[in-house]
């Protein structure tokens, strides 16, 4: 039997609690306004063009679905601890959101002030996500698939594992630090020390800017990527199978592996290098 749901229209609501341990609700045209905690311990939620002001919003919900809404700079931790969320066409003003949840299909949704927004998430599938300003977005989070991501936050994907992007834009230092099973395609990577300690890191078809790309890492794989001027210094103590379309400005002491590229302005091989120093560098262009 199915329960019918009980829809609440064109409302003002605020103070502590107001739609606690609600379920099958319905919100259109809802102001959240001042205060904790709206809408916490709930389940079979759908919020279409609402607004959220007060602190807590979402807390420990089960399926739901935000459409339409905008999260002003109070709503902050907004989303935690829940599960089988919808969202789409959303705008955030508010940081650390969406923490601690599990099953998250998202679309078209910008987040104004990232600042560890993602953290310890599980299976995040993503189209057309915006991340600005901020720190540590995706940290410690597994299981996710992006098409279309725009981020100049610092240090995404830190510590994460088990991820696909595609069609990112990526402007930041220190991204994909210490992260595990990640392959990114057809995208740009532009900041310093990218990759860093990184175990299983698949790059396809990217163009890469920075200086020292991709050190300390193992099992690096680069297809048909490309290297802006300011890449020196790359893959210092990496284990890897690299082929580069274009010049790489400098590589020092590989640990292993394949180089193949069109050009290396300069190859440092010194008395730093650690075992077993066999890396095979390959140059196809004189």
């Amino acid at each position: 039997m199915t329960t019918k749901m009980q829809t609440l229209t064109d409302i003002t609501l605020g103070g502590e609690r107001p739609l606690f341990e609600s379920h099958n609700l319905r919100l259109e045209r809802v102001t959240i306004t001042e205060g904790e905690s709206a809408i916490k311990e709930c389940s079979d939620i759908e919020a279409v063009n609402c607004r959220f002001e007060g602190n807590y919003p979402f807390w420990h919900v089960n399926r739901f679905t935000i459409d339409r809404c905008f999260f002003d700079v109070g709503a902050r931790s907004g989303l935690w601890y829940s599960s089988n969320l919808k969202l789409r066409d959303t705008i955030f003003d508010s940081p650390k959101m969406i923490r601690e949840m599990h099953h998250i299909d998202i679309r078209n949704v910008r987040f104004n002030d990232a600042n560890e927004t993602f953290w310890r998430c599980s299976d995040i599938k993503g189209y057309d996500i915006v991340l600005r300003g901020g720190s540590y977005p995706f940290m410690f989070s597994k299981g996710i698939k992006i098409d279309g991501l725009k981020s100049d936050s610092k240090y995404p994907f830190q510590y994460a594992s088990d991820v696909l992007l595609q069609h990112a834009e990526i402007t930041t230092k220190d991204a994909l630090w210490e992260s595990e099973n990640v392959t990114v395609m057809d995208s740009r990577l532009d900041g310093e020390y990218l990759g860093w300690h990184s175990k299983n890191l698949h790059l396809i078809r990217c163009h890469i800017t920075g200086t020292q790309p991709l050190c300390y890492c193992t099992g690096l794989v680069l297809e048909d990527c490309t290297f802006g001027p300011d890449c020196d210094r790359a893959f210092e103590y990496s284990d890897l199978r690299a082929v580069i379309n274009s010049q790489i400005t400098s590589v020092k002491n590989p640990r292993s592996g394949l180089i193949k590229a069109r050009k290396i302005g300069e190859i440092i091989l010194d008395e730093n290098i650690k075992a077993p120093a066999d890396c095979t560098i390959i140059e196809t262009e004189r």
